[in-house]
């Protein structure tokens, strides 16, 4: 015996060995068949015993039994088929066996009690004499112990083609009585030496390849086979990674966490004073959260008719769906998976589920899962559509309502939900569809609504009772889409946008934010981070009304405006304040928020802070109240001829006359009239220019710039003594106007003034709210808290009042109605030495409203100039905006007055010349006791004397003095005062030699 064969099994038929077990050996009748095998079967006598096996590529000679059977090597442990007395050998791949055939289909019968199939693959090789084509033959069953003979037939067919079918083997470890299917082979064609016709390579009725009638038949049925095999290879990839993906799951369930934090960001809305009117929209997303009670049933249903069917019935998985994504990542189709809406909803709250992996597709899920097990289906509808993305910057239900709609969800019909709940598939255009934006592709938009509507109909949601009435048309009312509407950044595109980062400012200075990251809380964000992500509701000072005089009034592209046509490089802003509350009601700083804020501060990219414009003669109200806190009276007396003063290199001008009507005999109520800087020189001087900072800072001044660096270095007066920065860097100028200042602390001065010398912080922020995530109700986190303090002496203030009163009628822009207004302008020149000027301002006050308004360049500093080619100076284009903007602010309010002056400080005091003796008068020229005789030169009381004390320094109290650039009296005389102006903010520092 050798090693193939063991000589004590019984006898039996021919066997074919098992991939690792001794083959079997006895007479038997074999019969193979390959695909287009080339030759017939030869039969032999079996023999008891066991045919050798030559090497591969080797044909072995004489007969073999019955047929030519052969045996394979068995591997070494265990045998696939009991052995029997007389076995066949195969041979091996490469090696035809003498009188073999192509193996077919085979089943082997009953070696143990049961069926055992054994799939066979052809193998190739040559055939000897009385031979056909050996097919290639490979057995790979699983090992089984020997047991009793038993029957094997194999399979049966006509000559020249056989197929191994699939078969059924018994217990596979000599158990029991059993089936179990074994994989399915198919048998190869191989050519064959000596074939009779009919079957060979060229001859025959088969033609090459053995192609006949019977040819096709079998190559029809090999592809078959093939297709099948295939699909039975992809099952069984399917079923090792459904292990896996088995393994996999269990693993997650156990070790993934579900995320506390589940709320998505929101974005902060900014209302108008009424609490109604929206003006901003800030946030990473354009999201306000809602509750379940507040998104109706309808669109509700309307939401799962589009997306998820089930989801009032599964467990929040869709199992289905996720084998059918890997199914066809094995057939490699599209990755795809039908995800419920609480598994959208898991993908769309945490941020770990935003990739596109199977990975991914597993945790969401488990998550989904989780989720299921912790809320209920109301809450997790909540939950949902408070994330998911409707299109048009719109996150959640309550935004998409309002972009879509125009109200809020619990508003919202059934057709109109159905709308929302249609988008949610794809809300906006893709490479491959057009999405269902009813504004970018009506027609799908419109199919999709049919589904949805359908869908909630079949589902009993619809047409049921206690259900709506399905809805016969489809909307007609949805909204166009806007730039710059509601997302992400309405309001910042807006004039509304400085207002925006004044909030922000605002909220770090109440604590409501931190800077550190160390330093957040669930209460206290980022103050970056704040109103992007933080969901706040905050009320602004701002109100509509007077927002829209400022715009209207200062604003260049709108129609009308008093900005309309004029040059280009001209500017304007405007900022309007609440006396008694400091409630900043308009602010136009500039057309939005990402630009330079021409009205307040801005900071640069090498963190510079930068925004003050020259103030030139409006800074004389804190000049002047200085000087009476002084005890300096408005009667004081003060020279006003130009000079240069001792130890310096410049020289003080009153807008470039060296000698005014009142010459060095000017009191302070005529030097303010008449916007001399001479006077203010010295009394600056006199008093000290810290002295003059101070009254500034305590009117609401915050920040004042040196000019004698570039760039101009800001001052932070908040925490600064003005002892330390006068005389220097701030010198004597600083009394009529030099340095810069903003617009918006400008502004706060005045305020301060018209509120009788009580001072409140201008602000933005009236309250701040945040809403409950469990009850959905909103909260106050900040409310305005008022801290009005008395800054200035009431008396000084009324003094100040007493003559500013005077100044619209100065410069022809009194208030409509007799209303009762102060106002003072101021004009900076372009640089040292010019004619031309480069800040203008108009400034003023009722006692409900105070108003500061400077016109100056966009960016590049050139001359200001109408488009008329005049100057501008603060009486006309300034003085234009702030009579327009008051008259509009102030329409509908009732008038008030300002209490009398006080006139407090002494006369005497000032280094002006005392004011000349009245005139001796002249001998009558006629009869003393003639009632007709007069003498106007010498009479006292006739107007226009120059020489009349009521009228100091010459002209009428309607013109004192004179004109000059800022007064429409006379609007060309240059001779003295009006501009107020002075040296370039930009020139060397005034120190002394």
């Amino acid at each position: 015996m050798n090693s193939y064969g063991d000589p004590s099994s019984s006898r039996g038929r021919a066997q074919i060995p098992g991939a690792n077990g001794d083959p079997g050996a006895g007479p038997a009748d074999a019969y193979r068949r390959g695909d287009d095998a080339r030759g017939s079967w030869s039969e032999g006598t079996a023999q008891p015993g066991r045919a050798s096996v030559p090497p591969r590529g080797q044909a072995a000679g004489g007969r073999a039994p019955v047929g030519g059977s052969a045996a394979v090597p068995p591997r070494a442990g265990s045998a696939a088929v009991p052995p029997r007395a007389g076995s066949a050998s195969v041979p091996p791949r490469g090696t035809a066996a003498s009188g073999s055939a192509s193996v077919g289909s085979a089943s082997v019968g009953r070696a143990v009690p049961g069926r055992a199939s054994v799939p066979v693959s052809p193998a190739p090789g040559g055939s000897t004499a009385g031979r056909a084509g050996a097919g290639r033959a490979s057995v790979p069953v699983s090992p089984a112990p020997v047991s009793p003979a038993g029957r094997a037939s194999v399979g049966v067919g006509s000559a020249g083609r056989a197929s191994v079918g699939a078969a059924s083997v018994g217990a596979a470890f000599g158990g029991p009585a059993g089936r179990a299917s074994v994989a399915r082979a198919s048998v190869s064609p191989t050519s064959g030496i000596g074939a009779p016709p009919g079957g060979g390579d060229r001859g025959g009725p088969g033609g090459p390849g053995g192609r006949g009638p019977d040819g096709r038949a079998k190559s029809a049925r090999a592809r078959k086979r093939r297709r099948a095999n295939i699909l039975i290879a992809s099952f069984a990839v399917f079923i090792m990674l459904a292990g896996i993906g088995v393994v996999g799951f269990t693993y997650y369930s156990t070790n993934v966490v579900l995320p506390e934090d589940t709320t998505p960001p929101q974005a902060t809305t900014l209302y108008a004073m009424d609490n109604k009117t929206i003006i901003a929209k800030v946030g990473e997303q354009n999201r306000t959260l809602v509750t379940i009670d507040q998104i109706p049933q309808h669109v509700q249903d309307a939401v799962a008719a589009a997306e998820d069917r089930n989801f009032y019935r599964h467990s929040g998985v869709d199992y289905k769906g996720i084998a059918r994504a890997a199914w066809n990542n094995v057939s490699g189709g599209d990755k795809q998976g039908a995800s419920t809406i609480t598994q959208q909803y898991a993908r769309n709250a945490y941020d770990n589920l935003k990739d596109d992996t199977y990975a991914r597709k597993v945790k969401e899920a488990i998550l989904a899962s989780k989720l299921n097990d912790k809320y209920g289906k109301p809450q997790i509808m909540q939950h949902y559509l408070n994330v998911i993305y409707f299109g048009r910057g719109a996150y959640g239900i309550e935004a998409a309502a309002q972009t879509y709609f125009g109200k809020p969800a619990k508003s919202l019909t059934v057709a109109e939900g159905a709308v929302l709940a249609a988008l949610i598939k794809q809300p906006v255009a893709s490479e491959t569809h057009r999405g269902y934006d009813p504004a970018v592709n009506p027609v799908d938009a419109k199919s999709r609504w049919d589904y949805v509507i359908n869908g909630m109909v079949e589902e009993g949601w619809l047409n049921a009772p206690g259900r709506p009435e399905r809805p016969t048309e489809y909307p007609k009312n949805i909204k166009s889409p806007k730039n710059g509407g509601a997302g992400i950044d309405f309001g910042v595109n807006t004039p509304y946008g400085n207002v925006i980062n004044y909030v922000k400012v605002e909220m770090r200075e109440k604590g409501l934010c931190v800077d550190k990251e160390a330093e957040v809380t669930d209460k206290k964000p980022l103050c970056s981070q704040a109103l992007m992500a933080g969901g706040y509701r905050i009320r602004t000072t701002i109100d509509t009304k007077i927002q829209k005089a400022a715009v209207e009034a200062a604003q260049r592209k709108t129609k009308g405006s008093e900005l309309a046509g004029q040059p280009k490089n001209l500017m304007a802003a405007v900022v309007a304040i609440e006396p008694d509350t400091g409630r900043v009601v308009a602010y136009y700083g500039g057309d939005n928020g990402t630009g330079t804020d021409y009205a307040g501060k801005n900071t640069d990219s090498n963190g510079t802070v930068t925004g003050g414009h020259s103030p030139g003669s409006s800074f004389k109200i804190y000049t002047l109240a200085a000087a009476l806190k002084a005890g300096k009276a408005l009667e004081s007396r003060w020279k006003g001829r130009g000079f240069t003063p001792e130890g310096t290199k410049f020289k003080v001008s009153n807008a470039g006359v060296d000698n005014p009507s009142c010459g060095n005999s000017c009191t302070l109520k005529v030097s303010t009239l008449k916007s001399l800087n001479v006077p203010f020189y010295h009394v600056t001087q006199e008093i000290g220019p810290d002295k003059v900072i101070d009254m500034a800072k305590q009117a609401g001044v915050t920040t004042m710039w040196r000019t004698d660096t570039d760039p101009a270095k800001a001052y932070d007066l908040t925490k600064t003594d003005p002892k330390d920065i006068a005389p220097s860097p701030f010198f004597h100028v600083v009394g009529y106007g030099q340095y810069p200042i903003t617009v918006l602390d400008h502004a706060n001065g005045v305020a301060t003034f018209a509120n009788g010398g009580v001072y409140n912080k201008a602000h933005f922020l009236y309250s701040v709210e945040k809403q409950n995530e469990t009850t959905g109700k909103w909260e106050k986190v900040s409310s305005e808290k008022l801290d009005p303090k008395r800054r200035i002496d009431k008396d000084v203030v009324a003094d100040v009042t007493s003559v500013l009163k005077e100044y619209p009628g100065q410069v022809n822009h009194r208030l409509a109605d007799g209303r009762e207004a102060t106002a003072k302008t101021g004009t900076w020149e372009l640089k040292s030495d010019s004619p031309e000027n480069g800040d203008a301002w108009m400034i003023g006050y009722t006692p409900q409203l105070a108003t500061a308004v400077w016109v100056g360049n966009v960016q590049k500093r050139l001359p200001l100039k109408l488009n008329d080619g005049r100057k501008v100076s603060g009486a006309n284009l300034p003085g234009g905006i702030w009579e327009r903007f008051m008259n509009d602010a102030l329409k509908g309010k009732p008038k008030e007055t300002f209490p009398p002056a006080a006139n407090i400080g002494d006369p005497e005091a000032g280094n002006g010349d005392p004011p000349p003796p009245p005139p001796t008068p002249d001998p009558p020229a006629c009869n003393p006791l003639d009632i007709f005789c007069q003498n106007p030169g010498n009479n006292p009381n006739t107007p226009n004397n120059p020489n009349t004390p009521n009228n100091p320094g010459g002209g009428t109290p309607n013109n004192p003095g004179g004109g000059g650039p800022d007064t429409p009296t006379n609007p060309g005389n240059d001779n003295e005062g009006g501009a107020g102006g002075g040296l370039l903010p930009t020139i060397t520092p005034r120190t002394r030699e």
